[in-house]
């Protein structure tokens, strides 16, 4: 596997929301998203993550964000494109179309829906990997994906692919991460892909977070892993339960819909507006956000 630099692909990186006006991307406010996180102290930047309602966008728009994200962030943190489409095929040419533009890594969603076995994940992985020499990561979420990985996979993966440097773990499997970190090494990016579990991962040796309250709390975020990477524990700890029930709460509906909602409520987006089949949260989840919200202060 390729030496990363040290401060490099760790810490915050915030799957961004896309914002819609009138049924279109949103750039002007993505723009202003950007300039928010790096404000914020955010360690990095994932344009078209699950949180970006991704697979409601056609290519060409994915693209767009992803050539606006990068020319908008110009070299300040990194840049992160999320390429994965349930097509072969497509996942190429959304690769292609981020490693030419300029990205500084590239995220794939392990193949969704179609639940192949390790060995056909391990070919896939390895055909992408031919096609770019930029920094490689697998986006684990086997509750959407419907495919768990295997240590063996990652391994495989590696042999013929050394700038696979990474995964997102979007699931409850501490072992996994411990048994990732054992077989690969330390520098192995692992990034916690579930909000809740940001702390308990990168205490074991996760180097980062994909979390989407950082859409709403950059800061807060960026500080829990400056504290775990800075061996203090007692203050991630203590950002870890102030953020807890907001990292919960993003789970009251399908993300990105709590999400949305917050942003709107709390001024950092002016609509809230979601594409089929996503719809704004009903009252009821409304008022169950605000409870959370006013419980942290934030209203």
């Amino acid at each position: 596997m390729i030496k990363l630099k040290k401060d490099f692909l760790v810490g915050s990186c915030p799957p961004l929301i896309t914002p819609f006006k009138d049924g279109k991307v949103d750039l002007d406010t993505y723009g202003n998203l950007i300039e928010f996180q790096i404000a914020n102290g955010t360690h990095g930047i994932l344009v078209n993550g699950t949180t970006a309602e991704p697979l409601t966008l056609t290519m060409a728009e994915r693209n767009e964000i992803v050539q606006f994200a990068i020319k908008t962030v110009n070299k300040r943190v990194p840049v992160v494109a999320q390429t994965a489409s349930q097509s072969h095929a497509e996942t190429v040419v959304l690769t292609e179309f981020a490693h030419k533009a300029g990205a500084d890594a590239i995220l794939v969603l392990a193949p969704f829906f179609i639940k192949p076995p390790q060995r056909g994940v391990v070919e896939f992985f390895n055909d992408i990997g031919r096609r770019t020499d930029l920094p490689l990561m697998m986006y684990h979420i086997p509750g959407r994906s419907a495919f768990k990985v295997e240590v063996d996979t990652l391994l495989r993966i590696v042999e013929k692919t050394p700038h696979f440097v990474g995964i997102k773990h979007a699931m409850d499997d501490h072992n996994l991460v411990t048994e990732m970190i054992q077989a690969l090494g330390p520098e192995f990016r692992v990034f916690a892909g579930l909000e809740e579990f940001t702390f308990s991962m990168m205490a074991i040796g996760a180097l980062g977070t994909m979390n989407a309250l950082g859409n709403v709390m950059p800061r807060a975020i960026a500080d829990l892993c400056n504290a775990v990477l800075a061996g203090d524990m007692i203050k991630a700890r203590k950002i870890h339960f102030e953020t807890y029930d907001l990292m919960r709460a993003i789970f009251f509906d399908t993300n990105p819909i709590p999400m949305k909602y917050m942003m709107k409520r709390l001024g950092i987006i002016a609509r809230n507006e979601h594409r089929l089949p996503m719809v704004p949260a009903t009252p009821e989840t409304e008022k169950k956000l605000d409870a959370v919200l006013k419980r942290a202060g934030l209203i």
